[in-house]
């Protein structure tokens, strides 16, 4: 028969337990000079000193950063300003120039005009001081005659067109316009109709259509007449 054995019956306990106590005398003993010791007073102040150092350098640092921010904002309020400003000068401006581009032109057409005017007017006083009535003769003085009094006439009609186109030659003013004083002139007129009452109407009306009604009548009595 095989008989079992344990190992630990081979293990010798005594060199355990004596490798053990030589393990422990081989660790380091510490002294009390080897510990660390409280910071001096020397020490203390120098650590104060350096944190006070510190403390000045990131206060140095916080304000070049407001600083920096500061000029950032105003750097970017002025770019908005510019983009406000160049966004509405330039409606300004555009509106601007098409609005003097439109007057220019319309001086442009005025002064045309003006120009045109002077000439006809110039061309009708020259007409009218060619009319000589010494160089008439006995044989052709009433053909000359009419011929001047035509020439005339043609000067009246440029003056009187001048006039309606240049109220200043009536010492008006040249922007006043007919059309808008016609319209004065109707607004007026159909005020006054509006104050009349339904009779004073009527009768103002039958005023202006009894001459119709009395040629109706009379033809009217024709027709009988021919009939019979």
């Amino acid at each position: 028969m095989s008989s079992k054995f344990d190992e630990s019956d081979f293990v010798d306990r005594d060199l355990e337990v004596a490798q053990e106590s030589a393990d422990i005398s081989n660790e380091p003993v510490l002294h009390p000079a080897d510990s660390p010791h409280p910071p001096s007073q020397e020490e203390l102040t120098e650590r104060v000193s350096e944190t006070q150092q510190k403390l000045v350098e990131l206060k140095q640092m916080q304000e070049d950063l407001e600083r920096e921010r500061t000029e950032i904002e105003e750097s970017r309020r002025r770019r908005s300003e510019l983009s406000t400003g160049r966004e509405e000068m330039v409606q300004n401006l555009t509106r601007g120039v098409g609005i003097l581009e439109e007057a220019e032109l319309s001086k442009a057409r005025a002064a045309e005009q003006l120009s045109r005017t002077v000439a006809d007017l110039r061309n009708a006083l020259d007409k009218i001081n060619l009319i000589n009535e010494e160089d008439w003769t006995e044989e052709n003085w009433s053909v000359e005659l009419t011929k001047a009094l035509t020439t005339i006439e043609n000067s009246r009609m440029e003056w009187n067109s001048a006039r309606l186109k240049w109220p200043s030659l009536d010492g008006g003013s040249d922007d006043s316009n007919i059309t808008v004083e016609s319209q004065t002139v109707n607004k007026e007129a159909q005020a006054g109709l509006d104050q009349l009452n339904f009779w004073q109407q009527s009768k103002l009306g039958l005023a202006f259509t009894w001459p119709l009604v009395f040629v109706g009548v009379a033809i009217v009595i024709l027709l009988i007449l021919s009939i019979n």
